[in-house]
């Protein structure tokens, strides 16, 4: 397949101070080193990490200047010398783990995420946020000649990372997994996943809006923590038995959620910490917590095998991520709708524009 020149230079959305604004500027195109290959960017969805990211609100030393991003989706144009399995034209993403060494001994467990050396895109290298991105051959996602990039931009991130929250609880077909934050990006597809892995889902989250949403999506039901007069309760009598969920995928951002999930999880159950509010404490009773046999864990983002798996969900159909399309040009306005907490799903940037 015949790829397109590649320029000089890009259109980028950059951070060029922590906690400022993005600026949308022209910068150079990278090179891909021997192990790398060179991305031209079409699509990538817009995370919270990224507005974490541009905040530097995490205890993670952020690059800057920056280009962040870590859902982009594009195509090989460039690649280097020691790169033999892919080949240009072929369709791939950029995930928020760019790199690893793999020779670590998370690396040699299939537990590259865990990598001490890992490099992050859109945090400690530049991400996807641009026009021409690099990214480590052995990490890139895969993504079948079928697939469409504009749609397949948010399982990147957001769709792997609750996929592998949900596998990380243990929960089997038929039981219950409640899922707080579900009316946003992740909870969107939370939702979706669950219900093709057979689980049934209790929604929690705020307003109409993510009420509808959710429950065309496939929840079974729905919780407005802005109206309940008692959450515990609720999320209780919600399930099936009114013994509580089996399982509590958190992905809210805020702190209150990660101290109410024991309160409320059936016995014998498992909390996964999959949101990362910025300063957040977790806290549960240990009575409760030893006497009940509740399960406290956090999950991070998901290995090559965990991408494959959560791609193919998506190929096969059963993952349809809602989500609104902007040019990379209007970044900042969608910043600024997640600091106002006013999205409901997802948003993927058109990166030529």
């Amino acid at each position: 397949m015949s790829v397109p020149e590649i320029p000089k230079e890009q259109w980028a959305q950059v951070v060029e101070t922590v906690g400022g604004p993005v600026v949308y500027k022209k910068i150079p195109v990278p090179t891909p080193g021997p192990d790398e290959v060179l991305i031209n960017i079409k699509y990538s969805g817009v995370c919270h990490t990224d507005l974490h990211a541009k905040n530097g609100d995490w205890p993670l030393e952020v690059k800057m200047p920056l280009v962040g991003g870590h859902e982009g989706a594009g195509l090989v144009v460039s690649k280097g010398e020691l790169v033999t399995d892919i080949q240009l034209g072929d369709k791939v993403g950029i995930k928020w783990l760019n790199g690893s060494c793999m020779n670590c001994s998370f690396c040699r467990q299939t537990e590259e995420p865990l990598c001490p050396s890992a490099s992050l895109s859109g945090y400690t290298v530049d991400g996807s946020f641009q026009q021409y991105a690099i990214g480590k051959a052995a990490h890139v996602a895969r993504i079948p000649a079928e697939c469409d990039l504009e749609s397949i931009a948010p399982i990147l991130c957001a769709g792997l990372t609750v996929y592998k929250g949900l596998k990380e609880s243990g929960a089997r077909p038929g039981e219950e997994v409640a899922i707080v934050g579900a009316g946003g990006g992740l909870g969107t597809m939370a939702i979706q996943y669950a219900k093709a892995m057979g689980l049934r889902t209790i929604a929690i989250d705020g307003g109409e809006e993510k009420e509808k949403v959710t429950l065309e999506l496939g929840a079974s039901k729905y919780i407005d923590f802005t109206k309940t007069k008692n959450l515990v309760q609720d999320v209780q009598k919600a399930s099936a038995d009114g013994l509580g969920p089996k399982a509590v995928l958190l992905l809210a951002v805020s702190e209150k959620p990660f101290q109410q999930a024991s309160e409320y999880v059936r016995s014998r159950g498992t909390i996964v910490c999959v949101g990362l509010p910025a300063g957040a404490f977790l806290k549960a009773p240990v009575f409760d917590t030893v006497v009940r046999m509740i399960t406290i864990k956090g999950s991070y983002v998901g290995n090559r095998q965990d991408t494959v798996e959560a791609i193919e969900f998506f190929r096969r159909g059963l993952i349809k991520a809602p989500y609104k399309v902007v040019g990379l040009s209007e970044l900042q306005s969608v910043y600024d709708l997640m600091v106002e907490h006013k999205i409901a799903g997802r948003y993927v940037v058109d990166v030529s524009r």
